[in-house]
């Protein structure tokens, strides 16, 4: 309905800032054509849409507008309570606490079918500790710096002005702009140490919506494997790819991606034992070789295991 494309128009705008005709047609698939005429009858309406030409022109709204009408209904209040519920519960913040009760107030909700619990992101008292501290420096928008160790464990010194904080893949991450580069980074909480607030300002303002960063700088590995019936769930369930051909006995064979010295994935695959077998690429079939190697060195054999004074030495 042309109400409620209207409506997300304005919605789009106020959160968005200046944008384009041809980008709005694409976000609410219609015609710029279209899209002109909705923005008229915005106008028309009282809306105040001002229009930019040249390489960075487009609409937006004055910055003196405000929605102060309901843009929800009831039972759209009811998913913002159930995001802010999972939020607070993997979060702890003031301000979020009484955003939540204003919207509960609102919403008066009883029962709804979906809810969201993230609380295992908040059980480690470190890295609520490391929340409150990026927080702040987000809000005083001044540079931090922490000791951070990559996934090929290397330990650097690291200054970068935090942007904001995302939970993604099952962990915390900072978001922040490093000027050596001219570019945005993500870094996982768990891997910082001695992270500290400085006195240096950012060099430029930092808008979390604007910023676009890959999953992963890291070259992925596309791995195929052959497993024994009884692992197929879990395979489904840990490694996220998909079953590319099945066998009358069950067992079958399965392809994902994967970044290629990312401790999880070739975890799982250890774990799985016989039960798994890689069979491309080939350096990974070594190195999994060279992994059972060392284990086997590690422990001896099963008919001889290491003395006691051997398992000191180690």
């Amino acid at each position: 309905m042309k109400i409620d494309r209207l409506m997300g128009i304005l919605v789009y705008l106020l959160n968005h800032g200046r944008t384009s005709a041809q980008k709005l047609a694409e976000k609410f698939e219609v015609s710029p054509r279209t899209i002109m005429r909705d923005l008229e009858s915005l106008d028309r309406a009282g809306i105040p849409i001002q229009s930019f030409y040249g390489a960075e022109g487009g609409y937006q709204i004055m910055d003196s507008y405000v929605l102060e009408k309901q843009a929800a209904a009831r039972h759209e209040y009811d998913w913002i309570v159930t995001a802010l519920e999972g939020m607070a519960s993997a979060y702890t913040n003031k301000s979020l606490e009484q955003a939540l009760a204003k919207i509960q107030s609102v919403s008066r909700k009883k029962e709804t079918a979906v809810s969201i619990d993230l609380s295992v992101a908040g059980e480690d008292a470190k890295i609520r500790e490391q929340l409150a501290l990026l927080e702040d420096a987000i809000g005083k928008k001044c540079a931090v710096r922490f000791s951070y160790t990559n996934s090929h464990d290397e330990t650097k010194e690291i200054q970068t002005e935090p942007a904001g904080l995302q939970y993604k893949w099952y962990n915390w991450y900072l978001i922040g702009y490093c000027e050596k580069y001219q570019d945005y980074c993500m870094f996982k909480l768990v891997r910082m140490d001695n992270l500290r607030v400085t006195d240096i300002k950012n060099t430029k303002d930092h808008r979390l919506a604007d910023i676009s960063i890959k999953d992963s700088k890291e070259p992925a590995v596309h791995i195929r494997l052959y497993g024994k019936a009884a692992i197929k769930t879990k395979c489904r369930e840990y490694l996220n790819g998909r079953i590319t051909q099945e066998y009358e006995n069950g067992d079958f064979e399965f392809c994902f991606s994967a970044p290629e010295h990312e401790t999880f994935w070739y975890g799982v695959v250890l774990s799985f034992g016989d039960k798994a077998e890689i069979i491309e690429p080939e350096e990974i079939k070594e190195r999994i070789i060279e992994t059972c190697k060392d284990i086997l060195l590690l422990y001896g054999s099963s008919t001889d295991f290491p003395s006691q004074s051997h398992r000191r030495r180690l």
